[in-house]
């Protein structure tokens, strides 16, 4: 389609706009939320005042009423709305109000920490993860009298999971309340899947929808009337067209990934410098935001700017789900999301850059109207906002299946595809999940968890990949670099790149480098924070990402004890890198690719392209002639991430019944 060249123009419809693009619509618009970044606008305010601030707090015996009287709640509610905090005080206040010290009566676990006391704890913040893997100590959470699902409507995995396996305990507890908590209207659909009234008398009801009020503004949003060639580029410059043009307020610019924002950032930065040059009064603040972005840089986009500054901040989709920020009065859509995608057609799990849904679009739009009345200005057309789906996939219906199979074969449920999913997953997924797990030695011919190995694997919070490798450690005579390269892999953005002293830090990490590949490259990482000490100073002149070394070494530990528990032999390669590469390959053989004469990776079992992501310390070297890899990202071509160079001889002596000869001969030969 014909794009516009010049610059990104906008139109309030209504009035004549020859040549320019936009329709407008009005609405108030909820949003989504999740805390990943604690930041409390009220904080000066007593708790109490804090408390009554929050909309929630005037339900608070409406909520009582209904928990008494329905197994199941669905409150709807917008982010900070007070759902999160005030409704787990329905069976007691959370640390800070009831002054107690966190670890003892409030609590809180995840993946790799454990801050709770048995006996003391009497509210327990977890992650679903967690919640599925108690149900394996504790299958009917006798333990628990009210369990709350927090962002319920973000339908991760094992937000999917933990759904269908309440759903089962509820019919053998009927004295446990299940309250679930979304941001967006799709109530209708948790309360159709938890209601146990088959009757048409619905006093019978056994589920409820309650709606909190939100607290936000009217929201003007803007369309382009064609679409835009690189939403990049028009991103920078309708930044720059509303802070020379519009009132005060915060901007926040929606993108796709770390590697944009940062781009965006760069370009903002030299714009924001040449009009400083031409004497403009107001300044601007260019932050970016995103998962990897260590702590103490996320909190700068909170920090309170002077009136003769407006701050811009650059985010992920972390700011439409996890964050909310004070005084963004503009928001800038670039209309793309990127999510994990499994094709089990090629057996291949990567990250895709897709459309956002409706939901996630009005998500972002709501961004601006917390405040004040805002606008919301979207690098697409209005057709193309009405061909976007509804809602975001679940990640059930998008991901490689085999961890969710295997948590169930591990809580008793044999039949998984009878397993009454909220979205079911699709049957082909199913089928390789089963598959990769008979060959990983989870399963036995029967689909039934093998002893003791299946239990093993479901016992580790990792990816059944993992799980065996570190397993098979002590056989390969490596169980120490195996458990260290294992942390590391859990870690994102180990090694920092600031964009004012990139060759800089190119040129520290390549002494970390070996032949072999990321793997080892990641351990030798590890093992040099250890020898000095895990000294921060040390990390920041190699531009190492501090905090993230310290989280490896706890997950280090963690995944440590498992392997004690298991008693897998603690023993060290001695520098021989080669138990090291092919322990990785007994688990990961299933991603195994080979060079092609054509110049690109093909993987072996179905012939699919790929190449080695820019990251890579493989990346513009000689090519190695067999790979394995931990993961895909899909960009402008299917890029392997943590990539290690192996022999196509381990992939038939460790993995036989997944790699025929002939097939490795086959290929081997062209």
């Amino acid at each position: 389609m014909a794009a516009p060249v010049g610059p990104v123009k906008f139109w309030r419809p209504g009035t004549e706009g020859p040549g320019v693009s936009i329709s407008e619509e009005r609405q108030s618009l909820a949003e989504n939320s999740a805390t990943t970044v604690v930041y409390n606008p009220y904080a000066a305010l007593s708790i109490e005042q804090q408390r009554q601030k929050l909309p929630v707090f005037k339900l608070r015996n409406h909520i009582l009423y209904l928990i008494e009287n329905y197994q199941t709640v669905v409150i709807v509610g917008e982010t900070g709305c007070g759902k999160s905090t005030q409704i787990p005080q329905v069976a007691g206040r959370v640390a800070e109000e009831r002054g107690a010290v966190l670890g003892h009566e409030v609590g809180y676990c995840i993946r790799f920490d454990d801050c709770t006391d048995p006996l003391a704890t009497r509210i327990k913040f977890l992650t679903d993860g967690m919640l599925v893997r108690e149900m394996m100590v504790d299958p009917l959470l006798t333990k628990y009298s009210a369990i709350m699902l927090d962002e319920a409507h973000e339908r991760t995995l094992y937000t999917d999971i933990a759904i269908g396996l309440l759903k089962k305990i509820q019919k053998k507890r009927g004295d446990l309340r299940l309250i679930v908590a979304s941001a967006t209207l799709d109530a209708e659909k948790f309360r159709d899947f938890f209601n146990q009234n088959d009757t048409s008398d619905p006093t019978r009801d056994t589920c409820v929808i309650l709606t909190v009020e939100g607290r936000t503004f009217p929201v003007d949003i803007f369309y382009l009337q064609s679409p835009v060639p690189d939403y990049i580029k028009s991103t920078v410059e309708t930044v720059m067209k509303i802070h020379q043009t519009e009132g005060d307020g915060d901007i926040l610019a929606f993108l796709t990934g770390q590697e944009e924002v940062e781009t965006v950032v760069s370009m903002l930065i030299e714009q924001a410098r040449a009009l400083g040059r031409t004497g403009m009064k107001r300044h601007l603040r260019v932050l970016p935001m995103y998962a990897g972005l260590p702590s103490f840089e996320q909190m700068k986009v909170f920090e309170r700017v002077s009136r003769s500054v407006r701050k811009v901040i650059v985010a992920t989709n972390v700011a439409e789900t996890s964050i909310t920020i004070s005084g963004i009065v503009y928001v800038i859509d670039c209309g793309f999301v990127k999510l994990r995608a499994y094709n089990p057609r090629t057996a291949i799990e990567c990250l895709v850059v897709v459309p956002v849904s409706q939901a996630s679009a009005n998500q972002r739009a709501g961004r601006a109207g917390r405040s004040r009345s805002g606008k919301c200005y979207r690098l697409y057309t209005e057709d193309a906002f009405d061909q976007l789906p509804q809602s975001t996939v679940p990640e059930m219906q998008r991901s490689n299946l085999a961890p969710v199979i295997l948590q169930l074969k591990a809580l008793g449920i044999d039949n998984v595809l009878r397993f009454h999913f909220m979205s079911p997953p699709p049957a082909q997924s199913m089928v390789q999940a089963l598959e990769l797990l008979y060959a990983l030695g989870g399963l036995d011919k029967d689909c039934r968890l093998t002893e003791p190995l299946g239990m093993r694997i479901a016992e580790f919070p990792l990816n059944p990949m993992f799980a065996k490798m570190l397993l098979e450690s002590g056989n390969f005579g490596c169980s120490q670099e195996i458990l260290s390269i294992a942390a590391m892999m859990q870690i994102q953005n180990i090694f920092v790149v600031p964009s004012n002293q990139k060759s800089q830090a190119i040129r520290v990490h390549r002494k970390f480098a070996v032949e072999e590949g990321d793997h080892l490259t990641m351990l030798n990482v590890y093992e040099a924070f250890i020898k000095h000490n895990k000294n921060s100073q040390w990390c920041q002149e190699h531009f190492l990402n501090y905090k993230g070394l310290v989280r490896a070494a706890t997950v280090r530990e963690q995944l440590k004890k498992l392997l004690v528990k298991f008693q897998v032999p603690k023993k060290s390669s001695e520098g021989d890198p080669d138990p090291v590469l092919r322990c990785i390959v007994s688990g990961f053989f299933a991603n195994a690719a080979r060079f092609h004469s054509t110049g690109v990776y093909r993987t072996i079992r179905d012939d699919h392209e790929l190449h080695i992501h820019p990251a890579s310390v493989l990346y513009a070297e000689k090519p190695p002639r067999w790979v394995i890899y931990n993961e895909v990202i899909q960009t402008s071509k299917y890029y392997m991430r943590d990539v290690t160079a192996i022999e196509s001889a381990w992939l038939l002596e460790l993995a036989p019944h997944f790699y025929q000869q002939g097939t490795i001969v086959h290929v081997t030969l062209r």
